[in-house]
């Protein structure tokens, strides 16, 4: 930085700037009087994160960037020129710089120091006017950018994990639909070489008997290792090569799945009274294929509705958006289901602990539904894989309770004070604007609520309370 010559600045030139706006020439060049004329190079750094701010700097030539930084990164926040006023203005509370000044060209800047701020009152109350203006409307705009960026971010999340969740069920929905077109072009064949059988009715029964009976069972199948699988469809393919049948893979797969056993081949071997079993057996293979893929094709489409229920919770798209008595859980459990592909992905073990006897809380849904993904969404960022996420929920003193906890790595009590702060975050770019948590508290205080924090390695906890009534 070097210090220029002030007597080249016309107040002409200047005057049109938007501070200037109803300022006597006299007040612009008491300004210029008492600031210092400094000059930056092209990439210059003008002003550091944390660095005091004592001085309202007016912008008369070029152009700067401010940039901030997250983890090794540094992500550009916008581009200012001549006429545009930073630093401390008059009545701001601000003290330190969050950010870095980066000369984009050759820069000129007046300097204000903050002990002339008293002084401009006197001189020109216009020219205070028109700063405390700007930076309302500064707080304003840069406040509402950060917002949607973090809104955006947020929906990107949900979007990805959303489009996982969708993409399972769908493609075994065509799937299925392919391996069922496949098996109906089959069976006619198949059903042809046991009409020529002469099967009687009693025989059809007593298979029946044996066939629906499996397919009824409503109790849940056991889970076999590979190897028990493996040693299983031996078995069968060994009782079916016994019995005449050739190429009997996938009816031993068909069977295995099925869950029947070698008692209920023989079972259906006795039921025919001697006939060829073949034909009779890759028709009730096929029977059980199609209810097989029928039940696939049901509960893929099953999955996708609730996933698609869940959306429309979430957002509470299909209801007013206004104050609403709603259901604190459907909340939890729609934002968890926008959140699975996460759990998913590093393994989390979840623990839901809700209250049995929740009231409604009257509430603006969407946004305590924000509140939930910011919470979840950061304590699965703070595990490690094969971490565990409890969700615990409580009603206390007329209030609503909410506990997220993680088992991750905590908030060192360094920054435990600043996590709630406007833009401070320690995510990389593109993964955390600062506003997550600033966006949190904002939407409990608006639910006349109150949040709070606990920390340490191994155990962080996030209370959200909110009032069950808001009058």
């Amino acid at each position: 930085m070097k210090i220029g010559d002030k007597s080249s600045i016309q107040i002409q030139s200047i005057g049109t700037f938007e501070i200037f706006e109803g300022v006597t020439p006299a007040a612009i060049e008491w300004l210029i009087d008492h600031s210092e004329y400094r000059l930056y190079e092209d990439e210059e750094q003008i002003f550091l994160p944390n660095q005091q701010v004592d001085h309202m700097l007016l912008v008369v030539e070029g152009r700067y960037a401010l940039r901030m930084q997250q983890g090794n990164e540094f992500k550009d926040l916008g581009e200012w020129g001549a006429g545009y006023t930073t630093g401390l203005l008059p009545f701001s509370r601000m003290k330190f710089s969050t950010a870095y000044g980066i000369a984009l060209e050759p820069l000129k800047i007046l300097a204000l120091p903050s002990n002339c701020f008293t002084e401009m009152v006197n001189v020109s109350y216009a020219m205070v006017q028109n700063l405390v203006a700007v930076m309302s409307n500064r707080i304003k705009s840069f406040t509402e950018l950060r917002l949607q960026d973090e809104k955006l971010m947020s929906l990107g999340k949900l979007s990805a994990g959303l489009a996982h969740e969708l993409n399972n069920p769908a493609s075994a929905l065509v799937r299925g639909a392919e391996e069922l077109y496949d098996k109906i072009h089959q069976t006619p064949e198949r059903f042809k070489s046991v009409i020529t059988m002469r099967v009687t009715p009693e025989e059809t029964d007593a298979l029946n008997e044996v066939l629906f009976t499996k397919t009824a069972t409503i109790s849940p199948k056991k889970e076999l290792t590979l190897l028990q699988r493996e040693s299983l469809k031996d078995d069968i393919l060994d009782w079916l090569d016994d019995n005449g049948i050739t190429q009997g893979d996938d009816i031993a797969e068909t069977f295995l799945d099925a869950d029947l056993s070698i008692a209920d081949l023989e079972k259906m071997k006795a039921a025919v009274h001697g006939k060829d079993l073949e034909p009779i057996f890759w028709w009730v293979e096929s029977t059980l294929s199609l209810e097989g893929l029928v039940k696939e094709i049901r509960e893929s489409a099953d999955r996708i509705g609730k996933l698609v229920k869940s959306v429309k919770s979430y957002t509470h798209m299909d209801q007013s958006q206004g104050w609403q008595a709603t259901d604190l859980h459907e909340g939890i459990r729609s934002t968890l289901t926008m959140l699975k592909h996460a759990l998913k992905e590093k393994n989390i073990h979840l623990v839901k602990d809700l209250a049995t006897e929740m009231p409604l809380v009257v509430m603006h849904p969407g946004e305590i539904n924000q509140v939930w993904t910011n919470l979840i969404d950061n304590a699965l960022d703070a595990m490690q894989t094969g971490g565990v996420l409890t969700i615990h929920t409580s009603v206390q003193k007329g209030k609503a309770v909410v506990n997220i906890i993680d088992n991750g790595t905590g908030i060192p009590e360094e920054i435990r004070m600043k996590i709630f702060d406007p833009f401070f975050t320690t995510k990389a770019i593109g993964k955390g604007t600062g506003m997550g948590l600033e966006i949190t508290r904002r939407i409990v205080l608006q639910h006349h609520g109150d949040i709070k924090v606990k920390s340490k390695p191994g155990e962080t906890i996030f209370t959200v309370c909110i009032p069950l009534d808001r009058h």
